[in-house]
């Protein structure tokens, strides 16, 4: 999964150029297969739920009034990163053309299953 913190200018931004942009403040990837471990890298049922944490802390970034903090999610990010096949190999990196399939991923929100974004908040000065 890739997760990905989005800010995302107003359209009534003074500069013209920049009104509804979105400007990529940091981004992170993590591969389900891992989940049980890096040593047990495990299939994913289809339909399992499993729970994702990620740690978006290399960047400083201040969301100004009136912008909007996006949270993209997706499950491939090539050609920035290698391919996902949505199924299951030993070894990505041999993947043949038959392993690559369609897949949907659902993202799950609401009782028992929530979903949360923490950010600090700092005071204006």
């Amino acid at each position: 999964m890739v997760v990905k913190l989005i800010d995302e200018y107003p359209n009534d931004d003074p500069n013209p150029k920049m009104r509804g942009y979105e400007l990529m403040t940091n981004a992170e990837i993590f591969r389900g297969r891992y989940l049980s471990g890096f040593d047990r890298p495990t299939a994913l049922a289809p339909g399992s739920l499993h729970e994702y944490k990620f740690s978006l802390h290399a960047v400083d970034h201040v969301f100004k009034a009136g912008h909007t903090v996006m949270v993209e999610i997706q499950s491939t990010w090539f050609p920035l990163y290698d391919r996902n096949p949505q199924t299951f190999v030993p070894n990505i990196m041999k993947a043949k053309p038959a392993d690559y399939q369609p897949a949907t991923i659902t993202i799950y929100s609401g009782p028992g299953h929530d979903s949360s974004l923490q950010a600090p908040v700092m005071s204006a000065r």
